[in-house]
């Protein structure tokens, strides 16, 4: 019993009283202040979905120029993803395992497309692939015109998507112990085979995430779109774009298609995110 009084005692001294309190404090004001951030976040994402009756929501899309916009935007952003999955992984690997002069140069390039405005990229692109820019004008002797078309909407997107791939990829593989990869060496296996049967899978999750990050970003990107591809329905207008151009005339139609981008982000984001899950929980 006099133990028992004893460490009553020291458990409620002054001092750890005032731990004791500090903590409260700190859990309190962290409690508060995620619940501000996720309310900000949710809160205007709700709006969207209680602000038209389903119905309404429903008879919205069905007009053509939606499945339009949206297949066109879901094709496009595909194809710039597969390319930033086919093109970053090697410029990752360089700038993660290699130690190559002006590497730090080619991490700041990489970068870049992250940190400009996206208007500044499309009209970068404008001035090098347009009819009369940097490369485009040897391009046009022989037909090809990559500016305003479905093309040049994949280049934007890819323009400003890749770098979150890459430095996603690169992260993983910096993180990554190399002894794994040693191991596979001494046991005679070529680096191709280690880097595809050792590497890849132990990096799962970097680019289950690189991927979602890459495609979502290119699922919204406007504004290098429509400076350096146009707004045509039906070849260059993506989702972005015609919600932008419904907002001018409706707002009904443009919460409508508002959802509809919502929820298709939503789905594929909670696809990867599931299989990046099923990766982390193999290993």
């Amino acid at each position: 019993m006099v133990r028992t009084l004893l460490n009553y005692g020291r458990e409620n001294t002054p001092g750890q009283q005032g731990q004791r309190f500090t903590r409260w404090l700190m859990r309190g004001l962290l409690a508060i202040l995620a619940s501000v951030f996720f309310l900000f976040i949710g809160i205007p994402l709700a709006a969207l979905l209680v602000r038209e009756p389903p119905a309404v929501l429903w008879q919205d899309l069905q007009q053509p120029q939606v499945f339009e916009a949206l297949q066109l935007s879901v094709v496009t952003t595909c194809i710039s993803t597969l390319l930033a999955i086919v093109l970053g992984i090697p410029a990752a690997y360089i700038l993660a395992r290699t130690r190559i002069r002006g590497r730090r140069f080619l991490e700041i390039l990489v970068t870049m497309p992250t940190i400009l405005p996206p208007v500044v990229a499309g009209v970068a692109l404008l001035i090098t692939f347009g009819r009369l820019g940097l490369v485009g004008r040897f391009l046009t002797p022989f037909g090809i015109t990559l500016s305003f078309s479905s093309a040049a909407v994949v280049m934007a997107q890819f323009f400003v998507s890749s770098p979150f791939f890459v430095n996603s990829v690169k992260a993983g593989l910096e993180q990554l112990d190399q002894r794994y990869e040693q191991a596979a060496y001494t046991l005679r296996a070529s680096p191709f085979y280690t880097f595809r049967r050792v590497t890849l899978p132990l990096i799962r999750a970097a680019l289950f995430a690189g991927i979602g990050t890459s495609w979502a970003r290119a699922l919204g990107e406007f504004g290098a779109t429509i400076m350096f591809a146009g707004n045509f329905p039906g070849t260059t207008q993506t989702m972005p774009l015609a919600i932008y151009i419904a907002s001018q005339t409706s707002l009904d139609s443009t919460v409508s298609l508002a959802v509809l981008l919502m929820a298709v982000s939503f789905g594929i984001l909670l696809a990867l995110n599931f299989g990046r899950g099923k990766s982390i929980a193999s290993h």
